[in-house]
């Protein structure tokens, strides 16, 4: 396909404005995790008080127990994460009674105890499907559902069941008929599991009217979501086993080659992240179309996307999966400019932020440069010795771009100042603030240099607003447990800190 002519797609990020990130399970909630019921609607409420027009989350797939909880390391990257359903919402849907909703386990307000969530939800979700298939009212709403989203809900039902019943055995060591999916088998084991996947099936239809429902109310408020699309769903995931042939995988379903990183300053050894590589030939003969699909979707949840490790779709660190680790890897091409074109073509003004941290070379910066995508600025990397120069620093940041305090993959600011900066990259933010600063000042001069840039929109994370230290941090990369778990303290989101967010957003245009 020749290039064609592209218009900027950046018309999201093209007047000043600012925003919060704060993860849905982050919410204060009575029920061991925040859930897309009424503590998001007095979230996005304290969003319109502080006059902030975006609120940022991380990606709202299923999470496990066993995947380290990591909302970027899914089983489906269509289906929505169960645990972020409301249950007063349940209630008010009449698929749960007020006495179901009395005796929940007391959980801790300060963190996620995801086992303790996952025993309690599922119970409940469990109890409103048996409700559900009780009642005798209209369900034309849910038949919709299924009908419209059955070309990714059957398999992931489906597949869902099976790994249930197979006590949570990897799907590539499935007999090898289910492995394969051969068809008298896959029509065999939908009559076995019906009832197992039609609660699949329910459990999907609640979270997309819920989490739709609250979109609504922001986009009312005039506020928009950013969500957030991993570039690589697990091998262990309905994606890879109903779609094997856009991942290079071999005749027995195994990968032969698997994602990372190259070795650098960081790590000599690189990473090996263990992800399915795509097939980018094969998906360029459908023209993207899982790609296209998978995008539209996660449109309906959210206003603008947060595309992750951008750089793997210009080219990826592609590991032979004998390897143990990342070093004896090596780059591969992707079609960027024909993907993006046939991105643009089926959905015009693709409203997108790339990620481009870390490493990122001239032909990345130029993909972004051609179809207008904005990229990211983070201030807690602004301050070490080529401080003039830096790329983060606030006088070297363009309209057209993203600035954010930190990231979920950061420390927070307080955090960052109290066990990470040197005396030296401290004394160089004095001098650049040209006064001192101490932990307890630290977050809100960050706050201000944010919305204080020239970067068309401000992000930050809720914790740098109320200026949380290290153990406040959403996820530390190197740490395999603990991670994704903080939340909000209840009463912390107060008139007060709306207040001083909406007069630092008016002085800086930002409204």
């Amino acid at each position: 396909m020749h290039l064609v002519e592209i218009s900027s797609n950046t018309h999201h990020t093209q007047k000043r404005g600012s925003g919060i990130l704060l993860h849905i399970t982050s919410l204060p909630s009575a029920y061991g995790i925040g859930d897309l019921g009424p503590v998001a609607f007095r979230f996005a409420d304290f969003l319109a008080e502080a006059g902030q027009q975006y609120w940022q989350i991380l990606p709202l797939n299923p999470t496990g127990t066993y995947l380290g909880n990591s909302p970027y390391t899914s089983y489906s990257v269509f289906a929505g994460n169960a645990l972020l359903i409301s249950p007063e919402l349940l209630q008010q849907s009449g698929y749960v009674s007020p006495s179901d909703l009395q005796d929940h386990p007391q959980f801790p307000d300060d963190l996620v105890d995801y086992h303790a969530v996952v025993a309690y939800k599922s119970g409940l979700l469990r109890k409103a499907f048996q409700n559900f298939q009780a009642l005798q009212e209209d369900k034309s709403a849910y038949e919709t559902f299924c009908k419209q989203n059955a070309y990714w809900l059957d398999d992931f039902s489906l597949f869902a069941a099976l790994k249930e019943h197979f006590h949570e055995v990897a799907w590539d060591e499935w007999p090898k008929e289910l492995r394969d999916r051969e068809e008298n088998a896959i029509q065999e084991w939908k009559e076995k599991l019906r009832n197992r996947m039609e609660m699949s099936r329910f459990i999907q239809f609640v979270f997309f009217e819920q989490c739709l429902a609250l979109r609504r109310f922001c986009n009312n408020k005039q506020i928009k979501i950013i969500g957030d699309i991993p570039i690589y769903p697990s091998m262990d995931s309905s994606d890879a086993w109903a779609n094997p042939e856009i991942f290079k995988l071999d005749a027995e379903k195994q990968p032969v080659f698997v994602a990372g990183a190259p070795p650098d300053y960081f790590s000599a050894t690189g990473q090996r992240w263990g992800n399915p590589v795509y097939d980018w030939e094969f998906l360029k003969s459908t023209g993207y179309k899982w790609w296209i699909d998978r995008i539209r979707h996660n449109l309906l949840l959210c206003d603008v996307v947060r595309v992750d490790h951008f750089r793997g779709f210009v080219g990826y660190w592609e590991i032979p999966v004998e390897e143990e680790t990342a070093v004896n890897g090596k780059w591969v091409s992707a079609p960027a400019i024909d993907f993006f074109n046939h991105v643009i073509q089926e959905i015009p003004d693709f409203p997108m932020i790339v990620e481009d941290l870390g490493l990122i070379t001239p032909d990345v910066r130029e993909v972004m440069k051609q179809f207008g995508f904005p990229g990211m600025k983070v201030l807690v990397f602004a301050f070490g010795p080529d401080l003039p120069t830096n790329p983060y620093a606030p006088h070297n940041h363009i309209p057209d771009c993203v600035v954010y305090t930190g990231t979920h993959d950061n420390n927070t600011i307080r955090g960052w100042y109290e066990t990470e900066a040197t005396s030296e990259d401290r004394s160089r933010l004095e001098e650049y603030l040209g006064h001192p600063v101490d932990e307890n000042t630290v977050h809100r001069e960050f706050v201000r240099l944010a919305l204080a840039s020239t970067a068309n929109l401000s992000i930050t994370p809720m914790q740098d607003i109320l200026g949380l230290g290290s153990e406040a941090r959403m996820n530390l990369p190197s740490r395999t447990q603990g991670n994704w778990s903080w939340r909000m303290p209840p009463d912390a989101a107060g008139k007060d800190v709306a207040q001083s967010m909406l007069k630092l957003s008016r002085i800086y245009g930002r409204i």
